[in-house]
């Protein structure tokens, strides 16, 4: 009779492991969905944010701003401002296009900076913190 209470044992011990293991599954089916709506909840701030960040600005400036620019925050150049002192002839009579670019550039991008930094503090606050575990999520 000890064997046979041993498999009577053994097959308790089982199905009672069967049964945990098919509570696991319903608690994960459950924890999944609701990861899944979570996750909508989460891409639908993320696009409102999206669509919010044309309407945000940042500005930037080089040459003590001789050169100025602003950017949304979708990195959508909106401005480019160029004072008129920069196309004034230097002694040797002539504009210096070299410096006009160099200060174009520096303005830019600062601004395109200025820019992924607002969209990725933004981000960051729809996705409560999940931009960073997702990479190329924005």
């Amino acid at each position: 009779m000890d064997a046979l209470s041993d498999v009577d044992q053994t097959v308790t011990r089982r199905a009672e492991l069967l049964e945990r293991e098919r509570k696991a599954e319903v608690m994960n089916t459950n924890n999944m969905a609701d990861l899944m709506r979570q996750l909508a909840s989460v891409r639908k701030d993320m696009e409102s944010t999206g669509s919010q960040l044309k309407e945000r600005f940042v500005e930037a400036e080089s040459g003590g701003g001789l050169v100025e620019v602003v950017f949304n925050g979708q990195q959508e150049l909106m401005r480019l401002s160029l004072d008129p002192k920069l196309f004034e002839p230097g002694k040797d009579g002539a504009v210096d296009i070299e410096l006009i670019e160099d200060l174009v550039s520096a303005a830019v991008g600062q601004g395109v900076e200025k820019s992924k930094a607002l969209m990725r503090e933004e981000m960051d606050a729809a996705s409560g913190g999940l931009g960073g575990a997702l990479p190329g999520l924005f």
